[in-house]
């Protein structure tokens, strides 16, 4: 199954919005809910993410796949799939520590998204400065 770009951005607003519209409804004390409810729309477009990163991957190990850079793209994808990983770390830990469920300091909740900041620059700087040796 492939999504065109149109599909791809309608569903990226679609999720973006209903995250939008339950956390001003919380942060205006409209909405009981908990915050594990409240980003329920960035999981689901979080999963629908991993899910094709997994997929694109798995086509890597299927026999009769040209090997033409491989590698490089198969790295690209474990990169990308543990951004998201990261991504959704830190969003349950930021959940948790909203939630009171855990004592966890302020400082902890965000380590998994500075790894995801300080991996981004460093993905950033491969692709500016290795990508230009012609």
């Amino acid at each position: 199954m492939r999504m065109s770009l149109a599909q791809r951005v309608l569903l990226t607003w679609l999720f973006t919005l209903l995250f939008l519209i339950m956390l001003v409804l919380k942060l205006d004390e409209k909405a009981p809910w908990s915050w594990f409810l409240i980003f329920i729309p960035v999981w689901i477009f979080d999963t629908i993410l991993i899910g094709m990163i997994i997929v694109k991957m798995a086509r890597h190990c299927k026999s009769g796949f040209d090997p033409r850079n491989g590698s490089l793209n198969l790295r690209k994808k474990a990169w990308y799939l543990a951004a998201m990983l990261l991504k959704l770390a830190f969003c349950l830990a930021l959940c948790a520590k909203l939630e009171q469920v855990a004592v966890i300091k302020l400082a902890y909740v965000f380590i998994p998204l500075w790894a995801l900041l300080v991996g981004g620059m460093i993905e950033l700087g491969y692709n500016i400065f290795c990508g230009r040796r012609d």
